[in-house]
């Protein structure tokens, strides 16, 4: 039986990177969530489909053509119609019509189906905001991450102005703040740690840090 591990949290607070980190470390698929919806973002704005308009979005969301790999120097890519859409995805106007999107329940459904097919082989871990209470509702292992809005700003700031990006911290800290009020304010899978959830504050802790107890909870618990 395929084991499950979801890692739930706001945005910045380092479930990505952990959850990335813990797959390879386990050898498990890896579903980064997020992304799919911020791919939807960025078909539907390809194809000029307006954001309010629910019956398109879930077409899209349904059939897109979408895949996850990770390339030869160890990074994780993203390919939309056989493109690399990976930059874009990491884009803030294309996290903001995600975040918008995701409150639609009809692209909540669509997506839903294509997340749970994730789980397969050996384990899966499954990195988002709704994967331990509505996704993956009985899985072996839910973990909640969170940290400070500011850490959570600074760790984005940092992120981007590697990049080359020209971006203010203050605007990112009023970003992260519209958006978890956004994310736990909907009415359809509002993000909340479930309530077998284990949350660990990362705001002093380094992702190797979060690993590194997220394996002694999974040895703690003799999952594997």
């Amino acid at each position: 039986m395929t084991k499950i591990i979801t890692i739930d949290g706001p945005s910045g607070s380092g479930k990505g990177t952990v959850s990335r980190l813990l797959a390879d470390k386990l050898g498990f698929h890896y579903l980064d969530s997020g992304a799919l919806y911020r791919v939807l973002s960025i078909a539907a704005t390809r194809r000029k489909v307006d954001t309010a308009n629910r019956t398109e979005l879930s077409l899209i969301a349904e059939h897109m053509d979408v895949m996850f790999k990770t390339s030869t120097q160890g990074n994780f890519e993203v390919l939309l119609e056989g493109e690399n859409v990976t930059r874009d995805l990491r884009m803030e106007t294309t996290g903001a019509r995600a975040s918008q999107l995701a409150a639609y329940p009809e692209v909540r459904d669509a997506l839903m189906k294509r997340q749970r097919l994730f789980a397969r082989g050996d384990g899966l871990v499954a990195d988002g905001r709704d994967m331990g209470t509505v996704v993956f509702p009985a899985a072996d292992l839910k973990i909640y991450l969170t940290a400070s809005i500011d850490e959570r700003a600074k760790r984005r700031y940092k992120e981007l102005i590697e990049k080359g990006e020209d971006v203010s911290l203050r605007a990112l800290e009023e970003q992260v703040r519209a958006r978890d009020e956004r994310d736990t304010k909907r009415e359809v899978s509002p993000l909340v740690a479930a309530e077998d959830a284990i949350e660990l504050d990362t705001s002093d802790m380094s992702a190797l840090e979060v690993l590194d107890t997220v394996l002694h909870i999974i040895d703690f618990k003799r999952l594997l």
